[in-house]
């Protein structure tokens, strides 16, 4: 080896030999570079690389020298176990992202199984059904009009495709329980069909009012196929009296006992005279609210579903108004318009269920108008703790309020702001 290259002479070289001198120098600077910034390179791209950063943070920065074994097999164990150590997070995190993608991969198919329940059909549509709820082109042919049909039909598509199979322009079948199975279960409003129902065979025309009131209507105004009973004798006498017309109903709503049961009178004079004009009987089955309520000049709309008989009928046949809807459905009225909502609730209704409900009555009650709870069934231990909550939450104003076991009566109002 050259002297002047290795540094032993201490004789400066010659002009040819500083050149060498100088080649060496940069061959051995260069060689030194390689190697660090190959070491920090694997050191980066092995992970510990950002560790050791976070880890280590030296005030100064400090030059191993080659034949200080010691202190670089210290190091080399600090950099050995930092990598073991994200190794270890690597694997954790590598675990708990498995877990979590399982976890997504499960609320993906559980959302995308409500979608298909709730808003497609299991299979191809056909005939009426077809037509009925397909998409119809208005008289210009410039938009497309969706009729309405509830959106829980689609999970019922057996039940609805039965419901649907009639012939055109001839006579619907006999389906009273299939489509009131149908809508109670969410598949409301129902598919409008072209089909004329049967009519009664001898119809006679119902009493004059105010007759008609407390009359009952003879047994051709109805057609029985779909009810276990065939005439109104059997629902008077077999029943439990909702069709008593000159009995349990006559009597109803006539007396207050200060608790549970308010009378009409009672609760009128709540209101200044003459206010209370316009209202809403959720689920009557007779209609006999309505008509004590016509008796003191309110006109009060009923909801029915002909569940234990033909209450629409005869609501109907006493001069009334039924109005075909579920209990879940919105209520057909404007904001804001009705003096007074009447609701008798004989079995308990769900929390979230209840709550949407309160919340649409508010919607169509004006304000300071009413809203009467008639033995309303909630549990005891629940009464306080959810319904009495729910219904300050809704906005109501107590006027009156009565509890027995599992039942409350309650006067409520719309505030005026």
């Amino acid at each position: 080896m050259d002297p002047y290259c290795d540094g032993k002479s201490k004789k400066s070289p010659p002009m040819g030999r500083r050149r060498r001198y100088c080649r060496c120098s940069t061959t051995m600077l260069t060689m030194l570079l390689f190697v660090v910034t190959n070491s920090v390179s694997v050191l980066l791209s092995s992970g510990a690389g950002a560790f050791l950063l976070r880890r280590y943070k030296p005030v100064t920065v400090r030059l191993w020298a080659w034949d200080d074994s010691a202190a670089l097999l210290d190091d080399l164990n600090a950099t050995q176990s930092a990598l073991a150590d994200t190794q270890a997070q690597l694997a954790d995190l590598h675990a708990r992202l498995g877990t979590a993608n399982s976890l997504l991969e499960t609320l993906l198919a559980g959302m995308a199984a409500e979608q298909r329940d709730g808003m497609s059909w299991a299979r191809e549509l056909s005939g009426e059904l077809k037509l009925a709820v397909g998409p119809h082109r208005n008289v210009t042919g410039e938009a497309t009009v969706f009729p309405a049909v509830g959106h829980a039909c689609a999970r019922f598509q057996d039940d609805l495709e039965l419901y649907m199979k009639y012939t055109p322009g001839g006579e619907c079948p006999s389906d009273e329980p299939l489509a009131r199975r149908l809508m109670v279960n969410g598949c409301d409003p129902l598919p409008r069909r072209r089909c004329r129902p049967r009519s009664p065979v001898g119809y006679v025309q119902p009493a004059p009012l105010p007759k008609s009131l407390w009359d009952i209507p003879p047994d051709t105004t109805v057609v029985w196929d779909a009810y276990r009973c065939k005439n109104y004798s059997c629902l008077v006498h077999g029943g439990d009296g909702e069709f008593d017309l000159r009995g349990r109903e006559k009597r109803r709503w006539m007396r207050d006992d200060g608790a549970l049961a308010y009378s009409i009178d009672g609760v009128l004079v709540a209101r200044p005279n003459g206010t209370v004009r316009i209202g809403l009987d959720i689920g009557g089955v007779s209609g006999t609210f309505a008509a004590r309520m016509r008796e003191r000049g309110v006109t009060v709309v009923t909801t029915a579903m002909n569940s234990g008989g033909p209450s629409g009928s005869l609501i109907a046949s006493r001069g009334l108004v039924p109005v075909h809807v579920s209990p879940a459905h919105r209520l057909p009225f404007f904001d804001g318009t009705l003096d007074i909502v009447h609701w008798t609730a004989p079995e308990q209704v769900a929390d979230v269920t209840l709550e949407f409900a309160l919340f649409d009555i508010y919607r169509v009650l004006r304000p300071g108008s009413l809203l009467w709870l008639d033995h309303f069934v909630f549990p005891g231990e629940q009464l306080n703790a959810t319904f009495a909550p729910m219904v300050d939450r809704v906005g109501f104003r107590r006027l009156r309020w009565n509890t027995g076991k599992k039942l409350v009566s309650a006067l409520l109002e719309k505030p005026m702001t």
